[in-house]
C-alpha cells in the first residue's frame, strides 16, 4: 500500500472512530482507501418472469450486466446508460437490492433490478456475445458459480419471487 501523493509506503495506524487506516509518515495523514464504483444489474423482462444473461466476447461463462460508473455520474444515471450501450433497450424500472466489494478488481458492486421495455434487442457486438432470456430456475442454472454475480442473482430472485 503506497501513498497515492507521496509515492511513500503507507502503514495502518488506528485513527479514532474509524479503526486501522492507512497512514503515510512522510505527509503525515490518514490516506483513506479509494477504488472504483460499479453497478450490476438483474435484467428483467415488464412480467418480470425472465431474466437477461449475457456471455462477454472474451468470456465462456454467463453473468449479469454490469458497468462503472464514470466520473460525474450516479447510478440512476449508469444503469440506463449502461443498458442502452450493451443492449439498446430502455430502463422502464429500477430498484436497488444490495451491495458488496469486488476484491479481485478492487471495486464496489452496487445491485439492482433492472426492468426494460419488451423490445428486440441491439447487442453491442464487440462486447457481448450472446444475450439469453432465462427463467429463475435458468439464470441460477447458467450464472458462474461462487461468484459475486451468483450472490446477486440469488437475492433478487428471492426478491422477484415474492411479487409472482
Amino acid at each position: 500500500m503506497y501513498c497515492r501523493e507521496c509515492g511513500q509506503k503507507m502503514t495502518l495506524r488506528f485513527c479514532e472512530n474509524e479503526g486501522l487506516v492507512p497512514y503515510c509518515g512522510t505527509c503525515e495523514a490518514y490516506k483513506f482507501p479509494l477504488f472504483s464504483v460499479a453497478v450490476s444489474m438483474v435484467v428483467t423482462n415488464r412480467a418480470q418472469d425472465k431474466i437477461l444473461l449475457a456471455k462477454h466476447v472474451e468470456d465462456e461463462d454467463f453473468i449479469l450486466f454490469a458497468g462503472y460508473i464514470k466520473k460525474g455520474e450516479n447510478a440512476e444515471k449508469a444503469i440506463p446508460r449502461e443498458i442502452k450501450e450493451e443492449l439498446g433497450l430502455d430502463v422502464v424500472k429500477v430498484k436497488y437490492m444490495s451491495s458488496r466489494y469486488y476484491d479481485k478488481k478492487d471495486v464496489l458492486m452496487l445491485n439492482f433490478i433492472v426492468v426494460v421495455e419488451d423490445k428486440p434487442m441491439k447487442l453491442k457486438e464487440d462486447e457481448i456475445a450472446e444475450a439469453r432470456w432465462c427463467n429463475a430456475n435458468e439464470a441460477i442454472e447458467l450464472i458462474r458459480k461462487g461468484t459475486t454475480a451468483e450472490y446477486f442473482l440469488t437475492n433478487a430472485v428471492r426478491e422477484l419471487k415474492k411479487k409472482i
